[in-house]
């Protein structure tokens, strides 16, 4: 039997999932709250195994919820259902602790389904929300590959700044004059956001 409960400031829809789960095979709604007031004491008292939680709550948020639950009943895995589809909000609701994340458009189906992959491990989320989750870490991983948008020839000159060489000896190397050499480091200066060759060395360094 899995265990759940609601924490929804909207009766009508708290009430909604309350007798949807209170009619799902295998499921049992044991608290239902309307606000995060006391809900460490709450949930001591019903141990639920999942909560649906939305985010924009009352007085304290759902994200706020979410630490708050994790940090002191950390085997209860979160549901957040809510309206919100920005990014922010997202991260900042995985980052809490949440494990799944749901749009309270979904069906009745998908929010049944949701709650039981979640119970066995998963990691639920809306379509539209997985997409924005995968965008996010295929974009961090393009910055990765050149953080800082160095040219061939940029990065070139940092890697011989970091071997050591001199402004006339990166001149002689490259067959570029000695202001071209200034305007390349500038450039890198401008894009790593450093002022000193050692600052440069030292952030490619690191990086």
């Amino acid at each position: 039997m899995i265990k759940i409960a609601i924490v929804e400031d909207n009766k009508t829809l708290r009430y909604s999932l309350m007798h949807l789960f209170t009619h799902s095979e295998g499921m049992q709604c044991v608290a239902a709250l309307p606000h995060l007031m006391n809900v460490v004491s709450e949930f001591k008292k019903s141990r639920p195994n999942i909560v649906l939680m939305d985010i924009g709550l009352p007085n304290i948020s759902g994200i706020e919820g979410v630490r708050t639950v994790k940090e002191n009943l950390e085997d209860i895995q979160i549901l957040m259902f809510t309206v919100f589809e920005d990014d922010e909000k997202i991260f900042e609701a995985i980052k809490a602790g949440a494990s799944g994340y749901l749009l309270k458009k979904s069906s009745p189906e998908e929010i049944v389904e949701a709650v039981k992959s979640l119970y066995m491990g998963g990691a639920p989320m809306s379509s539209s929300i997985a997409r924005k989750v995968i965008e996010s870490f295929q974009h961090h991983r393009s910055a990765n590959k050149n953080d800082y948008e160095l040219t061939t020839r940029e990065t070139e000159i940092l890697n011989s700044l970091i071997d050591g060489l001199s402004y006339k000896k990166l001149a002689e190397k490259y067959f570029i004059s000695i202001s071209t050499v200034r305007t390349h480091i500038g450039h890198i200066y401008e894009k790593l956001h450093v002022n000193s060759k050692a600052q440069a060395v030292a952030k490619a360094l690191k990086k």
